[in-house]
């Protein structure tokens, strides 16, 4: 991402993981983890979507972390489906509190990434330790099983994704009474229109 980017490796469920850790230029205020899309179809952490939300993060203060999911990069493990993405994401959480103990938790992905992390979460909340907040942007509703999350969750969707039509993620976000960012004239993967994502994360956050 920038100069400033670190990569690491830690240990995974399934072999090695390939990470990389953001960090502001004080103490971080809050650990947050974003979560690629689809690995069969070139999601890695180093997808512009997943780099807009560890900027975003960033600027709010947090140490923003990335992995490539296992089977990606130099990440050793085989595509599972989700099953074992969420286990990889749970054990780059389990690193970074180890790292930064104490702090609040933001949960954030992009397409394929949004379901990993909102299982993750309903995971943490079965454990009594739920992430303090959910961004999820092209929410792979409709075409995954996507858990209802929490009340705050910040929802961006492109006004001409091709690839998650903007009315499953609204049929899904209905019933929770979500509000969904609209980016009018945006694609699935946000074509000149990132700055947008990171605006609105940035100015949501503390309300």
């Amino acid at each position: 991402m920038n100069a400033q980017t670190r990569r690491f490796t830690l240990a995974g469920p399934a072999g090695a993981l390939e990470g990389a850790l953001d960090l502001p230029d004080d103490a971080p205020r809050g650990i947050a983890l974003v979560a690629h899309p689809h690995p069969l179809y070139g999601g890695t952490m180093d997808n512009k979507v997943a780099q807009t939300l560890a900027r975003a993060f960033v600027a709010l203060g947090y140490a923003a972390a990335r992995i490539n999911f296992r089977g990606v990069g130099k990440s050793e493990g085989k595509y599972d489906e989700g099953r074992g993405e969420t286990d990889d994401m749970a054990a780059l959480l389990a690193y970074m509190r180890e790292q930064y103990p104490g702090v609040p938790v933001a949960l954030s992905g992009f397409s394929f990434g949004t379901v990993v992390q909102s299982r993750l979460q309903q995971r943490l909340t079965e454990a009594g330790t739920p992430a303090e907040r959910l961004v999820l942007v092209g929410t792979a509703a409709g075409k995954w099983e996507v858990p209802p999350v929490p009340a705050n969750t910040l929802l961006v969707h492109g006004e001409y994704d091709e690839t998650i039509p903007l009315s499953d993620v609204l049929d899904w976000a209905r019933p929770q009474e979500l509000p969904v960012l609209v980016i009018p004239g945006a694609d699935h993967f946000f074509h000149r229109k990132l700055q947008h994502i990171k605006n609105f994360v940035v100015e949501s956050w503390h309300r």
